[in-house]
């Protein structure tokens, strides 16, 4: 089985590591905590450079370069989740286990989820960088627990959520499937745009 605990664990550790620049090599146990590791960087990057693109005094170049590397980011973070569930798969078979006759699909699969845990790991980071502002008033300190208490509720409903389907995966109740999402607009040969472009130049 999986630990959610010590998944989650590696992303908030991740997080603190990398906004303080500390780019130790956090050493994750097997194929399946370097593909949580990998897809979580992604989120790390894509945070930052949003918050970029929302700059009103960034120039016009800078954003179309940032937007860029907002979609290479974007495709990555959704190739990670596809790499986390197909490392799943593979512990999953390496144990074994085999899905019952009757065993159900699940609408988000574990790596969606964990994507969501990302998310959710960075976005309390950064809540809570708020809690520290000295600039910050009382009405914004308030509104800033709130939505992080809430966030903490969230992220503790998605925890459970998470280690329920594990162990309904892990036991036969419900089957993984890696679900491709097949991007097309990074894509040469599929974006209308791109290839009708290669054709008037």
């Amino acid at each position: 089985m999986i630990n959610v605990n010590r998944l989650t664990t590696l992303q908030f550790n991740a997080v603190e590591f990398w906004h303080d620049r500390k780019f130790v090599v956090l050493k994750p146990e097997n194929d399946f905590f370097s593909a949580v590791l990998l897809q979580h960087r992604f989120n790390f990057d894509l945070w930052h450079e949003e918050d970029i693109a929302r700059s009103p005094d960034v120039g016009d170049a800078k954003i179309a370069q940032v937007k860029r590397r907002i979609d290479q980011l974007n495709q990555k973070r959704n190739d990670g989740i596809e790499q986390i569930d197909a490392a799943i798969i593979k512990q999953f078979d390496e144990t074994g286990v085999v899905s019952k006759p009757d065993a159900r699909i699940n609408t988000e699969t574990p790596g969606s989820v964990i994507d969501r845990l990302s998310i959710m790991s960075l976005r309390i980071f950064h809540l809570q960088e708020q809690l520290r502002r000295n600039d910050a008033g009382l009405e914004h300190q308030q509104l800033v627990s709130q939505r992080l208490n809430r966030c903490f509720q969230q992220h503790a409903d998605l925890s459970q959520s998470l280690t329920e389907l594990f162990d309904d995966i892990f036991s036969g109740c419900k089957i993984l499937k890696v679900y491709h999402q097949f991007k097309m607009y990074n894509d040469p040969a599929m974006n209308p745009y791109l290839y009708n472009s290669k054709k008037s130049a």
